[in-house]
């Protein structure tokens, strides 16, 4: 095990550029298997999510190549396994994706339910009941999701609560499915539209993605595409953040501004000054605090829930009280322990929590509960006065490439720590 070991108190200055999307590589990693052919994903990102996608790809059948550190070539033509043991599962969430691949591909899926972060119940009911109005079946056993169909046909689907995943899931069951689907309330983040342009690109008719409705005509064949995958938004939005943070002065590049508007507007209200460029945002605040702001986490185009815990550090170091509510995942505050450890004065009551800005953090040891709290303790420990050390830092690498080498480049202070084993039952005897 590793851990990050930071030294607070830096100003980050400088250039940081933007890797490939995370939410949208886990699905489109996953849907080259119904190109049946080849598939070359440019603009990937190095990161242990598509570490472990790749590995059950390969199992699957898959021939992957590596081009060059953010290109890959996939040919799906061998891929014939329909199951994904819990195995190859137990660590990725987005693996759950499998299971509207070898749907629309093979008609048949046997894929143990997903690990990843632990934020809550995230049920995969509204995924199920779209493959069900698909003509599939479905049931649990021991573990795994067994969904079968003679013949996808096309259907009408609203979805109960906005799910981002059950969008994804459906569309790719849908696309080889017979006539038309529609899905109602549809989740509508860029990673939805990135999907939906990627399955276009192989040959797909998917329309209204980033809408809440979403129309999919079913075509009988998908082929091998040439595509790139967008910047994603949350690492641009933990560099901003950590850059208003810090009273630093820092240019984000590779990015899609539009993508960063809620973000954009919320560090405006704490003071911070964004500058929006084709593709890069500037992002510098004063040495004053910054100012309390109410932050509410909704669908997109809503503030995003996977920048909470991160917004949530800037605004310990606020003057005045801050109001932060997650209005989509349950469990997201199990990080304000650990801000507490240095120093931080919130107060959580279920879903909302009243934080009181403090003058500053001070350094202490903590642990990354999940991905996104791993990113807010490093810009936690980036402001604290004295040394944070951050254990669990492979949470922060499941989506996050390269963060320790970027934010050196801006002048931060950050070392990583190989732990010592932790000694077993009979040597402690």
């Amino acid at each position: 095990m590793e851990k990050f070991v930071v030294n607070g108190g830096y100003r980050l200055v400088g250039e940081v550029t933007v890797s490939g999307a995370k939410n949208a590589a886990v699905a489109i990693l996953p849907a080259t298997i119904l190109a049946q052919g080849v598939c070359v994903l440019e603009n990937v990102p190095n990161i242990s999510d598509v570490s472990v996608l790749t590995n059950i790809l390969r199992q699957l059948g898959a021939a992957i190549r590596v081009i060059d550190k953010t290109t890959l070539e996939i040919d799906t033509t061998n891929v014939s396994s329909c199951e994904v043991p819990y195995e190859m599962t137990r660590r990725i969430r987005a693996s759950y994706y499998l299971m509207g691949v070898l749907l629309g591909r093979f008609r048949k899926a046997s894929v143990s339910l997903p690990g990843g972060c632990d934020l809550g119940v995230r049920p995969i009911d509204q995924h199920i009941k779209g493959f069900e109005a698909l003509s599939a079946s479905v049931n649990l056993e021991h573990g795994m999701v067994n969904v079968e169909a003679s013949q996808l046909v096309g259907s009408q689907v609203y979805l109960d609560v906005v799910s981002v995943g059950a969008t994804m899931n459906i569309m790719l069951a849908a696309v080889t499915a017979k006539g038309m689907t529609v899905i109602e309330n549809a989740a509508k983040e860029p990673h939805i539209v990135d999907l939906a342009n990627f399955l276009n690109s192989m040959g797909a008719d998917v329309m209204g993605a980033g809408t809440d409705v979403i129309k999919i005509r079913g075509v009988n064949r998908l082929y091998g595409t040439t595509y790139s995958i967008i910047p994603d938004q949350i690492e641009a939005g933990t560099y901003m953040v950590a850059a208003a943070a810090t009273g630093g002065n820092v240019l984000v590049k590779n990015v899609i501004p539009k993508h960063l508007e809620p973000i954009t507007a919320r560090l405006r209200k704490t003071g911070a000054f964004v500058e929006e460029y084709d593709d890069a945002v500037r992002v510098w605040r004063d040495l004053k605090r910054p100012q309390k702001t109410n932050v509410k986490t909704m669908p997109h185009p809503g503030f995003p829930t996977d920048m909470q815990p991160q917004m949530t550090v800037l605004l310990t170091v606020a003057e005045g009280t801050s109001i932060v509510t997650e209005g989509v995942m349950d469990s997201r505050f199990r990080y304000v322990d650990e801000l507490r450890r240095m120093g931080a004065n919130i107060q959580v009551d279920g879903k909302v929590a009243v934080v009181e800005g403090v003058k500053e953090l001070n350094g202490a040891p903590v642990m990354a509960t999940d991905l996104r709290a791993g990113a807010a303790l490093l810009i936690a420990g980036l402001v604290a006065k004295g040394v944070t050390e951050i254990e669990g830092i492979a949470y922060v690498e499941r989506g996050y490439q390269d963060i320790q080498r970027k934010l050196i480049s801006l002048g931060a202070d950050i070392k990583k720590v190989t732990l010592p084993a932790e000694p077993s039952l009979a040597q402690a005897l």
